[in-house]
């Protein structure tokens, strides 16, 4: 473990006896990304709520937390998965199915914003955000999953509840999927602006070896 992984568990460590200044080096690496995953769950206006609760049970519980960095990366998405379906359930809204099981519960992703730009580098640029919204939602957690929060396909099938399998074939698809949305874009020639010529062909490079590595 080194560098950025090596930091974060140190300052996780820390923070767990106290040092509020360790706390705050924790919440500066994750909060960005984990915004970025609660809003792959629910609507833009509700998102930094959702997220503040999450950070309040993160708070209230870590000192019962006891791993690495990629673990408490996971725990934190689930946390924020918890909460999310907590605030989809209390708003009363229905999906076409009761299970949470597959998803369904879950709300559309809204576009992107500039707090998870920085996250978005490892698949492009934060226009990237708006088409994820495009993908089928398994595909769409799966990738901000793997890809944004950082989590390994067995982390991320914890918090989604799934296989492993299951998670990287998602991500892959919805991968695949983002490829073929920017290159339409790049031909369409709508006025819409898009990204530079030829990201289309990079945008998932570095994703792609993410996700081959884990």
């Amino acid at each position: 473990m080194q560098g950025e992984d090596a930091e974060l568990t140190a300052a996780v460590r820390a923070a767990r006896e106290g040092d509020e200044c360790a706390f705050r080096t924790v919440y500066r690496a994750v909060h960005p990304r984990l915004l970025g995953y609660v809003r792959t769950l629910v609507p833009e206006a509700d998102a930094e709520d959702v997220t503040s609760e999450a950070w309040l049970q993160i708070a209230r519980d870590l000192d019962r937390f006891d791993g690495d960095a990629d673990r408490f990366r996971g725990w934190t998405a689930r946390i924020a998965r918890n909460r999310a379906l907590d605030h989809i359930r209390a708003r009363g809204r229905r999906p076409a199915s009761s299970s949470v099981d597959d998803e369904t519960e879950l709300a559309v992703l809204p576009a992107g914003s500039d707090t998870v730009d920085e996250a978005l580098e490892a698949i492009g640029t934060g226009h990237t955000m708006a088409l994820i919204s495009r993908l089928p939602r398994d595909q769409a957690e799966a990738v901000v999953l793997r890809v944004v929060v950082g989590l390994d396909a067995k982390g991320a099938a914890k918090v989604l509840g799934k296989r492993p399998g299951a998670v990287r074939t998602a991500a892959h698809r919805g991968l695949r999927k983002l490829a073929e949305m920017l290159e339409s874009e790049e031909g369409a020639g709508d006025g819409v602006p898009a990204p530079r010529t030829g990201v289309a062909r990079g945008v998932t490079e570095k994703a792609r070896r993410t996700l081959r590595e884990t």
